[in-house]
């Protein structure tokens, strides 16, 4: 099984908002694009919060995130994993990203969402110990966008996600 390395953050200067995935799928890291896999709900969602076309061109999708100060990153840089899902994830090759520097340099960042409960407990458990966030730093569960978590309806999703316009 290969190492597999995830993106760079997508990261506006002034960014209050930090949306974090555990790590890209096949599908994404194959189109070298966050939520590339079609049944993905993460771009129609975002889409449908910001008022913009979801088969927007992928950086002007990008674009749109960044203009209304939204970051997107994942919590694991690299890791081993076979297929997309987060359970097949190698525990042992758990590589988180560089969350300390990340927030030195952006000060403003004082909400960050995990898209789905996998990101949550991987950052739990591997980021935030070694972590000083600030006092008033919010961090949020939401539903999954992925495609493999289809106990929630598309709507259901979207009335969760309404949390980052908050």
């Amino acid at each position: 099984m290969s190492l597999l390395q995830g993106f760079p953050p997508v990261l506006p200067e002034h960014a209050h908002t930090l949306i974090l995935g555990s790590m890209p799928g096949a599908a994404s890291l194959s189109a070298g694009e966050y939520y590339a896999h079609p049944r993905n709900a993460f771009w129609p969602i975002m889409g449908a919060l910001l008022a913009f076309d979801p088969a927007l061109p992928y950086p002007q999708r990008v674009g749109q995130l960044r203009r209304h100060g939204f970051a997107l990153w994942d919590v694991l840089g690299s890791c081993r994993r076979s297929g997309s899902l987060d359970t097949a994830i190698e525990a042992s090759s758990m590589t988180p990203n560089p969350f300390a520097a990340l927030l030195l340099e952006h000060p403003d960042l004082r909400r960050i969402f995990f898209n789905g409960s996998a990101a949550e407990r991987i950052f739990r458990r591997h980021v935030l110990p070694g972590l000083q966030l600030p006092t008033d730093c919010r961090l949020q569960r939401l539903p999954s966008t992925s495609p493999a978590h289809a106990g929630l309806s598309f709507t259901a999703k979207l009335d969760a996600w309404r949390e980052l316009l908050q």
